[in-house]
C-alpha cells in the first residue's frame, strides 16, 4: 500500500508521540531537520505533508502545529482533514492545454482571466480532453448528454458554439475546441 508521507519538521516531541502509535496510522512518518529537509522533500516531490511549528516558505502542503496540549485523536483528525483537503484541491484543478479548469468552482482560467462555466460545459471539456481521438456528435449526445443517437437535435453544436464563443471573447482563443470531419477535439 502506498501510504501518504508525513514529514515532521523540527518537532521531536510530536514525532516521538506519533511514532508510538504509528501502527494505527495510515501514514509513513519521517523526521526532518534543517540538515536533511531539502533532500527528503526532493525525494518525495509533492506526495507528502509537512507538519511543523512554523510555516515553511513555498509549501502549500503543510500543517502548522504549535498548540499544546492537544488530544492525540484531535491531531490525527487535523492531519486527515488536511490530507483530504489537499487531495480534493489536487483533483479539482485540471490542466487543459493552456487553461486551468477548476471543477469545484466551475471556472476556466488562463493567466489572470477567469470565466464561469456551466456543469454541461465542464462535462464536455472533460470528455473531449480524455478522448484519444476526435469525437463525433452522436457519441457526445450519448456520453455527455445521454441522448439516443436517433434523436435529431442540435444541442451539441449549440453548446460547442457557445463554449467556443465564450473562450474566444474572453481569452481570444479560436482553437480551444477543434472540429474536423472526424469530430470535435481538445488538445
Amino acid at each position: 500500500m502506498n501510504l501518504k508521507k508525513i514529514i515532521i519538521y523540527q518537532h521531536k516531541i510530536l514525532f516521538s508521540i506519533l511514532s508510538e502509535i504509528k501502527e494505527k496510522l495510515n501514514y509513513d512518518l519521517i523526521e526532518a531537520d534543517k540538515d536533511n529537509f531539502d533532500q527528503i522533500v526532493k525525494t518525495f516531490k509533492t506526495d507528502f505533508l509537512i507538519i511543523s511549528k512554523k510555516n515553511k516558505d513555498n509549501f502549500k502542503n503543510q500543517l502548522i502545529f504549535d498548540e499544546a496540549p492537544i488530544k492525540i485523536m484531535k491531531l490525527v483528525e487535523l492531519i486527515n482533514l488536511k490530507l483530504l483537503k489537499d487531495k480534493f484541491q489536487y483533483q479539482s484543478d485540471i490542466t487543459v492545454g493552456q487553461f486551468k479548469l477548476n471543477i469545484n468552482s466551475r471556472e476556466i482560467s488562463k493567466g489572470d482571466k477567469i470565466v464561469d462555466l456551466t456543469e454541461r460545459e465542464i462535462n464536455l471539456i472533460l470528455f473531449l480532453k480524455q478522448a484519444l481521438k476526435a469525437v463525433k456528435i452522436d457519441e457526445l449526445q450519448k456520453k455527455v448528454w445521454e441522448y439516443g443517437s436517433d434523436l435529431e437535435t442540435h444541442t451539441v453544436e449549440t453548446h460547442i458554439y457557445r463554449l467556443r464563443k465564450k473562450i474566444k471573447d474572453n481569452f481570444n482563443d479560436d482553437n480551444f475546441i477543434k472540429s474536423s470531419k472526424e469530430g470535435y477535439s481538445i488538445h
